[in-house]
Parts: structure tokens; C-alpha cells; sequence
């Protein structure tokens, strides 16, 4: 009997409890399958409807993890064209379906061909054809509709992105600046999935920020979070570093690094991971100026900071970058010092305010020489 109750036990299987469950997804998995094309009439040479086809529609507010509650099963499938008959010579159409997906979606096949970008609201694009309906050219027979399998990868859109070490403050800042709740603690990896919250200023304006699980070294070849941090950070405006002015060491087996090997180190991450991340504007946080010893240890970086290229003799070979950054700004603050938060925030608006307006001037510039060109064909040139 004791037995019996034992065998019981073991098979009774608990849900599992809500804050193991995960709550972020950034990949989903999907068969797709466009309807088959109806049959011809060989007779009266009627024509099959063509198979409806899958499409795919981005729609801002949407969530990978939505999506994949309402399509449990993962497959998609369109309706299949209407047989022609005597009554009805040209066969309907099958019914396409539409499955709305998050604004940033980028779509592939299983060979990873990127097959669409869906990076503005209403963007769309078929992932499925239905077949072609029977007709003298194949025998009356309609065909099958295309049937594959796609991954749809998700890249978050935001304003700025926080990029920094394991414990660097990261999630405290982005609770100090915005509406965001993430889970903080005093160790690492407290982030283990991106959070995304809204700085909104008094006249109305607002600004996305992201806050990013944490990297170590070894990122761009997908080590710890790897790609799935990294990938997140490419279609930010503005990344934002954020380093603990006294270092940081991973785990006893890893060596201390100071705040300056530690700015080498994410600046060669992004670099291996894609050289074209290095142009994007940039502002940096040295946090923790609160301590005691912080300011000395600012006095004696500070000139290597503003000039990385200075230091890159002394840099250790193994976070020793090729192209070094180019801040926009230093800030040397603490995350749970409201003044310091304050001017974080202000200066995160003038950045952004000062690229629109680069941006600005150099669409202009372009749709001027544009117009130039154009107009030089008829006329006298544009001066």
C-alpha cells in the first residue's frame, strides 16, 4: 500500500509556479502552409480556384509570447481553392489567413534566409503562396500550396540601449528613470531577459529605454546570454554603456578587470559581434561615484576615457579592441542618487535631440543633391 501511494505521488505532475514560467520571447517557431489550388473542369474547361495564401502583419503593441498562446499548435494553414463545376466555371479563391505579428520581427526560413524585416507598423509580407488552380497548362489539377517551416526572431526597437557588465546598475538606473519594475539584487545576472521601460519628460516627450541582460566576455560568440543580448541592441538610436567605476570580476576564476579594461572589453564584444555597431552614437555612465575612493579613481581615468585610443598600449591583448569608441558624453553618476538620475535623463534627451538634428541636416543635404541631379538634366543647377 505504501508503495502504491509512492507511485502516486511521483506521478502527479504540479504546474509549474508563475515566476519560473518565462515571461520574454524573442524566437518562435512556425509551419506554414498556403492552401492547395482547387481542380479544373476538363469538360467545359472551367478553371480551379487558387489556394489562399499566409501572410504575415506587423502590429506595434504585440508580443512574440501573445502570439504564441493564441497558436498553440505552431502551424498555419490557409484555405484551399473551390473546384470548378458546371455551375461554377471559375473556381473561388481559398481564403488567405493573417496572423499579426510585433513591429521588429525580422522573418527567416529554415536555411536562414531572411525572407522579411517587418520593422514598421502595418509592414507585410506572405511567408506562404496558396497553388495554382487546375487548368489546361497542368492538367486540370490544381497544386499544392507552399509549405514551410519559418523563424520569426524578434529585435527589440528602442530609443536607447543599456549595455554593461553583470551588477553594473543597469537595472537599478532604468527603475530610477522609468516605469519599468525590474527585479534588482546585489548580484549578478539579475536580468535574464530584456526589459524595456518609457522615460517621459514634463512637456509630453517620452523616450524608450532597454535595458539588457547582462554580457561577459565571450558575447559575440554566443557565450552566456550571447546573441540573444546582443542581437537586441541593433536597432537602438543610442547605446548607453554603463560600468562600475571599480570593476568588476565575474566569478573567482576570472580576473578583476578596472573600469578601463572593462570599457575595452565591451567595445571588442560589439566589434566581434558587428564592426558596424562601433558607429552608432554613444554615452557613458560610470556608476557607483558615491563610494568612497570613487572620485580619485575618476581623477586618474578620466583622460584615457575621453581618449580611448591613448590607452590601448596598456590595455590587456585579450579586450584589446581594433577601433575604440568615440563618446558623445561622460557622466559620472550613482543609480540611487535622484540628482544624478535627473541629469542622466537630461542628457540622454540633448543626445538625442542633437542626432535627430545631424539626421535633420543630412536628409536634407541628399534630397538636395537629389534635386540637383534631376534638375540639372532641364535646367540650370540649384545653388
Amino acid at each position: 500500500m505504501v508503495q502504491l501511494f509512492k507511485f502516486l505521488l511521483k506521478s502527479t505532475k504540479s504546474p509549474t509556479r508563475a515566476h519560473f514560467r518565462p515571461s520574454f520571447l524573442d524566437t518562435l517557431r512556425l509551419a506554414v502552409r498556403g492552401g492547395h489550388g482547387g481542380n479544373g473542369l476538363p469538360k467545359y474547361g472551367g478553371v480551379g480556384g487558387q489556394g489562399g495564401c499566409v501572410y504575415f502583419v506587423a502590429k506595434e503593441g504585440l508580443t512574440l509570447r501573445k502570439l504564441a498562446q493564441g497558436l498553440k499548435e505552431r502551424r498555419v494553414a490557409a484555405t484551399s481553392g473551390e473546384d470548378s463545376s458546371k455551375v461554377s466555371i471559375f473556381g473561388k479563391r481559398g481564403v488567405d489567413t493573417r496572423i499579426e505579428v510585433p513591429v521588429g520581427v525580422q522573418v527567416y526560413d529554415e536555411q536562414q534566409k531572411l525572407l522579411a524585416d517587418l520593422n514598421e507598423n502595418d509592414a507585410t509580407c506572405i511567408v506562404a503562396g496558396g497553388g495554382i488552380g487546375g487548368c489546361t497548362g497542368n492538367n486540370f489539377l490544381g497544386r499544392p500550396g507552399e509549405n514551410r517551416i519559418v523563424n520569426l526572431d524578434l529585435k527589440l526597437i528602442a530609443d536607447v540601449g543599456l549595455v554593461g557588465f553583470p551588477n553594473a546598475g543597469k537595472s537599478t538606473l532604468l527603475k530610477a528613470v522609468s516605469n519599468a519594475k525590474p527585479k534588482i539584487a546585489a548580484y549578478p545576472f539579475t536580468t535574464i531577459r530584456p526589459q524595456i521601460g518609457t522615460i517621459e519628460y514634463g512637456d509630453l516627450r517620452s523616450i524608450s529605454l532597454a535595458d539588457l541582460p547582462g554580457l561577459i566576455e565571450g558575447a559575440h560568440a554566443n557565450f552566456g546570454m550571447g546573441h540573444k543580448f546582443l542581437k537586441h541592441i541593433e536597432r537602438t538610436r543610442l547605446l548607453l554603456f554603463m560600468v562600475d567605476i571599480f570593476g568588476f570580476q565575474l566569478s573567482p576564476r576570472h580576473p578583476h578587470r578596472d573600469c578601463l579594461a572593462n570599457i575595452y572589453s565591451l567595445n571588442k564584444e560589439l566589434e566581434l559581434y558587428d564592426p558596424s555597431l562601433l558607429e552608432k552614437p554613444c554615452v557613458l555612465l560610470l556608476n557607483k561615484m558615491d563610494k568612497e575612493g570613487a572620485h580619485e579613481i575618476l581623477t586618474k581615468v578620466r583622460p584615457v576615457i575621453d581618449d580611448l585610443s591613448s590607452g590601448l598600449a596598456d590595455c590587456p591583448e585579450e579586450v584589446r579592441p581594433k577601433r575604440v569608441l568615440k563618446f558623445e558624453s561622460i557622466v559620472p553618476i550613482s543609480a540611487i542618487n535622484s540628482t544624478r538620475v535627473t541629469q542622466v535623463k537630461s542628457q540622454l534627451r540633448r543626445t538625442l535631440v542633437r542626432l535627430a538634428e545631424k539626421q535633420f541636416v543630412t536628409d536634407g543635404e541628399q534630397i538636395k543633391e537629389q534635386l540637383q541631379q534631376r534638375v540639372g538634366l532641364v535646367g540650370p543647377k540649384i545653388t
